[in-house]
């Protein structure tokens, strides 16, 4: 057994339980060594139930006085409660679905349960906590990211399993002088123990040499990357004069966007590739920007591309370039997979012959039969939405090509020098004038029934509004949160019973999500309720309300990419969060919320609260995955990690001798995992 070997074949996993790992991303034995815990319990030292803070996670140490039977709630839901007391106060514990979990507590003894602690200051309580035996109560626990199916207990075992296999023959990346230079640990020391520790010395020095060899290894990548594409010399494109295109529009740019414009012309005359990240709100002008660019080429007698990764946002790009740019003479042509296939066949024609000069789609501009006749800039929209591989794919369907990013998404720039490391970054902070800031509220359950009221005050007068709810998979339930599915249901048999509600969810199709958002543009849905898919979509000016349900389960920056999506238009835009959280975190990042717009502000305050490992919310599609390193906090590290790999590149650029080959195939891993060819 090898650090390659698939996760099945350790004792006790097998094909089924794999595939609950997968969804973790692990699908083999280093995968898993890899994921490490996310904090731990210290059952040393327990906290007494009366001294308990609400909507914390704690440890307590209680004797079972009483444990009731099950009472079942709905179809594949039941409950049973277990009375516990520490001598001096008492608590109620709830497990859903934990029958197993109850008949094994026996009454009269002492355990330690870890979770949330709830209820008031008179009463407190806990829902589907830990249980630890006292006899493991000696050392720190583990806790780790989980999916519904595995505990920490399991998943620790595991781990156990495979360094017992593997740690021995694990041959450390870091060269020796390296490591005695800056006081690291040795990999076999740092993994043991960031798993298995006695005490949280022993974690913090695991965690300070495992986050800098993820950061080094990292900026490895990104230098090596970088280095190759200042190597490459293009043809430059004829420099631009933009003042035919400036007093085509019916206003005037801001400085922001005339500051990107003029870094994208730059580039593109250059003699260098252009990889360029323009990241700005929502609503910032960066379609504006991109039109620019297609201009410069269009000058150049050059094809430019944009994809876009749904079909209704490639229509709505195409119809807003086609604004800019027609009475310029740029013919503006769409490509998406559902388009009729003469339609298709006069495109790639089109396309083929240079008569049409900027081609908007989907991922149907990256299929087989579609040929540019000389493609020179590649635009890609949303860019956490597609693979570095599907960005690659449509710049070689060109010679000499430019690429351009655009995100929505705004980063801190320490954070964005590292996830877009080979990409230069032009950022638009200001709004175009006229647009209305969007009216931010926080409420709690009991204000509710206003809210809907509120939002039906609206539907009267023919606005649309948005529900948000969590994404609940099948086994989150018993956190108190309904599924979108059965809220849809609820609501109305109730409260907009009579009103045309629709449903979008993530596991619907995407043909199903298309002509549900396409019924919601036409006004042919009033309500629509939805999980997060609908973060990236598209405008949709009648819609002004935005009410998001358990508001606190999402990080700040995708509440913010959420509140986007209203405020399109020129009516008064409103945001209802909805969340009954008593912890301070949580509150603290509702009110930033509520007092600011600003993307960038807001992301600044979700890295700081919760870094960047829950940073997008959701892992993003090739880019490199950071498993122990926080930007927030590991600022040091990362300077001195990218110092560190500049000087070990300019002594043995491919990596290739003595010490360094074991550093060398991780760095090619690393390479491949964000679809870059390896030295």
């Amino acid at each position: 057994m090898d650090w390659n070997t698939s996760i099945q074949y350790l004792k006790g996993v097998g094909e089924k339980r794999a595939q609950l790992y997968k969804k973790l991303g692990i699908l083999t034995v280093g995968d898993l060594i890899y994921h490490f815990p996310r904090s731990y319990i210290d059952p040393t030292q327990p906290c007494p139930i009366a001294q308990a803070p609400l909507e914390e996670a704690v440890t307590i140490r209680a004797r079972v006085i009483k444990k009731s039977g099950e009472q079942r709630i709905r179809k594949g839901m039941s409950l049973f409660k277990v009375t516990v007391c520490d001598d001096q106060s008492t608590m109620v514990i709830t497990f859903f679905n934990g029958k197993y979990t109850v008949d094994a507590l026996q009454l009269d003894q002492e355990y330690l349960f870890y979770g949330k602690v709830g209820g008031n200051l008179l009463r407190r309580e806990m829902s589907s906590p830990m249980v630890i035996p006292l006899t493991q109560g000696e050392h720190l626990i583990p806790i780790y990211s989980l999916t519904a199916g595995l505990t920490s207990r399991a998943v620790a075992n595991t781990v156990r399993q495979a360094l017992d296999q593997v740690l021995e023959q694990t041959p450390d990346p870091l060269p020796a002088p390296l490591r005695q230079q800056l006081n690291l640990c040795h990999i076999q020391y740092a993994l043991q123990t960031i798993h298995h520790p006695t005490d949280f010395q022993g974690v913090a020095l695991a965690r300070r040499r495992l986050i800098f060899e993820e950061l080094f290894i990292l900026s490895l990548a990104l230098c090596q990357i970088r280095q190759r594409k200042e190597s490459v010399s293009i043809s430059p494109l004829p420099t631009c004069d933009m003042d035919s295109f400036y007093q085509s529009l019916p206003f005037f740019p801001t400085q922001d966007q005339q500051t990107a414009i003029e870094q994208i012309l730059s580039d593109l005359s250059s003699g260098r590739p252009m990889n360029r990240l323009v990241q700005g709100d929502v609503g910032c002008g960066k379609t504006l920007v991109a039109a620019a660019a297609a201009y410069a080429a269009f000058q150049g007698g050059r094809q430019a591309a944009m994809m876009a990764p749904t079909e209704i946002l490639a229509e709505q790009h195409a119809d807003t370039l086609t604004k800019f740019l027609e009475p310029l003479g740029v013919r503006v042509g769409l490509l998406t997979g559902s388009m009729k296939v003469k339609e298709k066949n006069q495109v790639k024609t089109g396309l083929a012959s240079g008569e049409i000069h900027l081609a908007v789609g989907t991922h149907a501009l990256i299929s087989q039969g579609i040929a540019f006749q000389n493609l020179a800039l590649v635009i890609t929209d949303e860019q956490h939405r597609f693979g570095v591989n599907q960005r690659t794919a449509l710049a070689q369907k060109g010679e000499e090509t430019h690429t351009l990013v655009m995100s929505a998404t705004p980063i801190p720039r320490t954070l964005a020098l590292m996830i877009y490391g080979d990409l230069d970054l032009s950022v638009i902070r200001q709004m175009p004038k006229g647009r209305l800031p969007i009216k931010t509220y926080q409420i709690d359950s009991g204000k509710r029934q206003r809210a809907f009221g509120f939002i039906r005050d609206h539907l009267d007068q023919g606005l649309q509004a948005y529900i948000v709810c969590p994404l609940v998979e099948q086994g989150e339930a018993d956190l108190g949160l309904i599924p979108a599915t059965e809220y849809v249901e609820q609501i109305q048999k109730s409260d907009f019973r009579g009103y045309r509600v629709g449903l979008l969810h993530g596991k619907m199709k995407a043909a199903e999500k298309e002509q549900v958002m396409s019924a919601f543009q036409r006004g042919e849905i009033q309500l629509l309720v939805s999980t997060t898919v609908v973060e990236v979509g598209v405008d949709v000016p009648n819609a002004v309300i935005m009410l998001i349900e358990n508001a606190e389960r999402f990080g700040l920056s995708q509440l913010h990419q959420l509140r986007g999506r209203v405020g399109r238009g020129s009516q008064q835009s409103y945001c209802i969060l909805v969340s009954d959280s008593k912890g301070e975190d949580a509150k603290r990042r509702l009110q930033t919320l509520c007092r600011t717009n600003s993307g960038f502000e807001i992301a600044e305050q979700d890295l700081a609260l919760r870094g960047p490992g829950d940073f997008f919310g959701a892992r993003q599609h090739g880019l490199p995955q950071l498993q122990i390193a926080d930007m927030a906090n590991d600022l040091e590290l990362l300077q001195l990690a990218q110092e560190k790999a500049r000087l070990l590149l300019d002594e043995d650029p491919f990596l290739d001798s003595g010490e360094h080959v074991e550093l060398g195939r991780r760095v090619d891993r690393m390479l491949a995992s964000i679809g870059e060819r390896p030295n």
